[in-house]
């Protein structure tokens, strides 16, 4: 269950409006093209899918680096596993309100920009961007991505909690790619999650509140066993 969930909140980040809505142009730097030009010949479709690869492996670096340290911090209290749970939960319940509109988590809605040099980058460089991506913060970034590392905080061992983070990244990585690999035929469906962004962040969001009561209930069962 929460391996399946990490993965999910992976797919969940993919498409949010902010992340969704941005892929054009975060396709656009890593094909090495001005923001307001096109994808156009085999030879930039190629560099794309490569700097593609590049930039999901520099924010896989980086979330799987956190899932470490977070499940570090939470062998530390091991003792505490039911407690860790109920936690767990609470703060994914909280995230997933955060993201239906409830109420606004203040540092959950800061957001880091940046302005990459394009011109003709390569792998090292898409994965300097990946790495600069994955310390990046935005408000769809930031639930899910807290509500994995709260996943790993709750984990037995510092190795399941990186695995959780792996996946997580896989969640957001696959998608990624995939889009890039058929940009040119897929343009279509970005005017449609935008148009439906709205239903797509409450449902994201109902189903973030329901695993947090999940992982909740788990930990109070096991406190009053």
């Amino acid at each position: 269950m929460t391996y399946v969930l990490t993965f999910a909140e992976g797919i969940l980040t993919f498409i949010s409006p902010c992340i969704l809505s941005m892929l054009p142009v975060y396709l656009l730097y890593l094909a090495g093209t001005p923001a307001g030009s096109e994808i156009e010949g085999p030879r930039r479709g190629n560099r794309l899918i490569v700097n593609s690869l590049g930039f999901v492996s520099g924010f896989t670096l980086v979330f799987v680096a956190m899932g470490a340290a977070a499940a570090m911090m939470g062998t530390l209290l091991q003792r505490n596993r039911p407690l860790l749970l109920m936690i767990s939960g609470t703060f994914m319940i909280f995230f997933g309100l955060n993201f239906t509109g409830v109420f606004k988590i203040g540092f959950l809605g800061r957001e880091k920009r940046f302005s990459p040099k394009v011109d003709n980058l390569r792998f090292p460089g898409s994965v300097l961007f990946g790495i600069a991506f994955g310390f990046g913060w935005s408000p769809c970034l930031g639930t899910f991505l807290g509500s994995a590392l709260a996943l790993a905080g709750s984990s037995e061992t510092v190795a399941e909690g990186m695995l959780l983070l792996l996946l997580y990244s896989a969640g957001l990585a696959i998608p990624f790619i995939v889009s890039a690999a058929i940009f040119e035929n897929i343009k279509s469906l970005f005017g449609w999650f935008s148009r439906n962004s709205g239903t797509i962040r409450i449902i994201s969001g109902i189903l973030l509140i329901a695993a947090g009561i999940w992982f909740f209930k788990d930990g109070l069962v096991l406190a009053l066993a």
